[in-house]
């Protein structure tokens, strides 16, 4: 099952490769690490068990000391070629991939269910997201470009002329999260490829097989593998690529604490750094309150609450606390919990039983009254709701990712923004209002990276930017923003040539 190292691919398009089904006679899917153009399927491995299945669903094979260093030695000498390539023939590799995923999204929403117990419901949501996130690379690649720099303006540099561009960067780590690892994948692959580099990427432990068939399905279309590896394995593995000389980017989407582990190894390099929040949502006196219940019980447990954006607590105008609750608790109450395969399943599994039980533990602990909820079925949560919890509760302070949202009053407009700035995160918010002075004294002094109105924090639109302050990260994900973080400005200055005046 190797692939022998590719020529670079020409504009035309290529015959896609044969897909190799990655699954073994014993119904658990294989997934090789993919190094320096070949294929490693033998030597140690690790199992993953699905979260309802209860049983093996996949097996990554780990990469060895040996299978890094090698790696990293291709990485470096694969980047020159990489960068080689024009931007359209990345972006029609890209759009073609685009077109793939939206054909394989069916296939892919079930890998997902069985490796994480995500909902079919979701599966396919995020896989409609993967297909965006390829058009939209596509498309920033074709506009990557530079500046004519007005030198003339300044008298030292009449008589020349100078030009930027953005150049790629070189190697990058891209290392993924389990609660979205196809999508978050894309993110980081392609904007990288879109930039001209190529990646290693170390997919987590608990989705090795999606993260393996979506750089399957990039080779499918003409990807060449001098763009792209694959290594499976625990933190020892991202800390070893992190620390390497020969990365010139680091790319991360995880927990806060992860992520200072990651940005301690990566040392003086580029990180992008994606990290953990525990998302406020503001409801104002003057919100519908049918409105803002039905949106909050729809985000706040879709994926299981397992995004970083999720809906974890929900800050109601006093006068109108009692109303929400009564309304939420009843939208939640509607959603259908169980089997992830079943296309009817809103609420899944949970990544694994210790997650299920934190939830759990986390509300039973917190000093509010729980509406709905708070018992767990091994890894299946019931969703739960915590109405007036203690202000200073772990599933108030923390990020709790989980099944589980906690709703509490405010009395002022300044007491709730205050209130929401005390965390520690910052990554986005939301806020339910149609008084446009407090939506811009929301957007200028809540301490996130964004804010949505009339919509809860777990919305994202993939060609907008995303990302936080404080312990919430560095940087921001999109193409088109993670494309400057995967380039560099070069500049030519042309001595004594001037399309400028010469007096």
């Amino acid at each position: 099952m190797n692939h022998t190292v590719s020529s670079i691919p020409t504009r035309t398009p290529q015959h896609p490769r044969r897909r190799s089904k990655g699954s073994t006679m014993d119904g658990i899917y294989a997934a090789g690490c993919l190094v320096a153009g070949h294929w490693l399927t033998e030597g140690p491995s690790a199992h993953r068990i699905g979260p309802h299945l209860r049983r093996a669903v996949s097996r990554a094979r780990t990469a060895l000391p040996a299978d890094i260093t090698t790696a990293l030695s291709y990485a470096r000498t694969s980047a020159q070629a990489v960068a080689a390539l024009a931007p359209a023939t990345r972006a029609e590799i890209l759009e073609r991939a685009a077109v793939r995923v939206a054909e394989r999204r069916d296939d892919f929403a079930r890998l997902l269910a069985v490796e994480l117990g995500k909902p079919l419901k979701d599966g396919r949501g995020e896989m409609l997201r993967v297909a965006d996130t390829f058009a939209v690379a596509a498309a920033e690649a074709r506009a990557i470009g530079g500046e004519t720099l007005p030198v003339a303006g300044w008298a030292r540099g009449v008589g020349n002329t100078a030009f930027t561009h953005r150049a790629p960067a070189g190697p990058v780590v891209a290392i993924t999260p389990f609660n979205a690892p196809a999508n978050l994948l894309a993110h980081k692959l392609a904007a990288s490829f879109a930039a001209g580099n190529t990646t290693i990427v170390k997919p987590p432990p608990q989705a090795p097989a999606a993260s393996t068939e979506l750089v399957k399905l990039l080779l499918e279309v003409g990807m060449p593998l001098e763009a792209v590896q694959i290594l499976h394995g625990g933190g020892d593995v991202g800390a070893a690529l992190c620390a390497a000389p020969e990365i010139a980017v680091v790319s991360f989407t995880g927990s806060a604490a992860a992520g200072a582990a990651v940005a301690s190894a990566a040392g003086p390099k580029r990180t992008v750094l994606e990290l953990g929040g525990n998302a406020a949502t503001i409801v104002c006196e003057d919100a519908d309150i049918e409105q803002a219940a039905a949106n909050c019980a729809r985000t706040g447990y879709s994926n299981s609450g397992q995004s970083c954006i999720s809906v974890q607590r929900v800050y109601v105008q006093r006068g109108r606390f009692d109303e929400f609750v009564e309304s939420f608790t009843g939208q939640v109450k509607s959603l259908v919990v169980g089997d992830p395969l079943d296309a009817r399943t809103d609420v899944g599994s949970m990544v694994d039983d210790d997650a299920a039980e934190r939830v759990v533990r986390w509300t039973a602990e917190s000093g509010g009254t729980v509406t709905i909820g708070g018992t767990r079925d091994g890894a299946v949560c019931a969703p739960t709701v915590v109405a007036a919890p203690a202000p200073d509760a772990n599933l108030v302070k923390e990020e709790i990712f989980g099944a589980c949202v906690a709703v509490l009053p405010y009395d002022t407009f300044e007491d709730v923004i205050q209130t929401c700035n005390q965390s520690r995160f910052g990554l986005q918010a939301g806020l339910f209002t149609y008084d446009v002075r407090r939506i811009l004294t929301a957007w200028r002094e809540l301490e996130v990276g964004g804010l949505v109105v009339n919509g809860s924090s777990n919305f994202r639109l993939d060609h907008v930017p995303f990302g936080g302050v404080k312990d919430s990260g560095i940087g921001r994900e999109s193409p088109r923003w993670m494309i400057e973080d995967f380039t560099v400005t070069k500049t030519l200055l042309l001595r004594g040539m001037s399309i400028w005046g010469e007096q």
